[in-house]
């Protein structure tokens, strides 16, 4: 069975925790338990996760202070709070924190299921756009280098090894963002829907990033068609308008 998710559970309720962790990985779910919140920071300090679920009141959280880590220790992640002890304190307490839900005990476990779906596909939705924003920021800086090169040698032959460093970007960066465009995909797919189509992927206004790198790259490989007599360029331009501005799927 392919991993849907890896998700952290701490409660120091070791019979609810053992049990519904038994339960997430029956459905696919790689699932880590901590009895307390010094255990789970540690974990969360050496290994990656998608989603974290955090009792309340147990050692470590009675204030929600290990919650107030979460984002400095894992940036984009959503967590759920499952507490035996609900009270208007902890319920407004949480909503200035990374906290998606907000359970009782005790939890249905089809209710934490889909909250457990939807957070795991936020985070990798959130890791893909990340991951973007970081892959364009490197791109300009390696783009602005590759200009100060061919402007330091000019000439024909001063120029080539510039002009091959600038395609090889362009290839590697282009890559990467149908590479990106391809995990926000999976990330968002509906489990009973299937896959959604790319068009409709652009047109969520929460990835934004995504649609402009893509347009970005366009951009660039418009700007250069006359500097650089590429078929395999120009081709691949014209199939990104299309992903972007017809909704077409990219085709090999």
């Amino acid at each position: 069975m392919t991993e849907r998710g890896r998700v952290l559970f701490a409660d120091n309720e070791e019979t609810f925790l053992q049990a519904t962790c038994e339960l997430l990985r029956r459905e696919g779910f790689a699932c880590d338990s901590a009895p307390d919140a010094a255990t789970a920071l540690n974990m969360l300090r050496t290994q990656p996760y998608d989603l974290l679920i955090s009792d309340i009141k147990m050692p470590g959280n009675a204030e929600l202070e290990f919650i107030q880590e979460i984002p400095r220790l894992a940036e984009g992640m959503p967590v759920i709070l499952v507490t035996g002890y609900p009270s208007i304190y902890t319920a407004i307490k949480s909503i200035q924190l990374p906290v998606m839900a907000y359970l009782p005990k005790p939890v249905d476990f089809d209710e934490l299921l889909t909250h457990v779906q939807k957070g795991v596909e936020r985070c990798r939705a959130h890791r893909a756009v990340r991951s973007t924003q970081d892959r364009m920021q490197s791109w300009r800086s390696e783009l602005d280098q590759i200009q100060q090169s061919m402007n330091e040698t000019p000439g024909e032959v001063g120029a080539a090894a510039p002009v091959e460093a600038f395609l090889s970007l362009t290839f590697r960066n282009l890559a990467g963002c149908l590479s990106d465009l391809n995990n926000l995909t999976k990330a968002l797919a509906s489990e009973k829907n299937g896959q959604p189509e790319v068009c409709q992927l652009f047109n969520c206004p929460r990835f934004n990033t995504l649609n402009a790198a893509v347009m970005e790259t366009i951009e660039v490989l418009e700007k250069t068609k006359n500097a650089f007599k590429s078929k395999e360029l120009g081709e691949l331009r014209k199939k990104l308008e299309k992903v972007v501005v017809l909704g077409a799927p990219v085709k090999n």
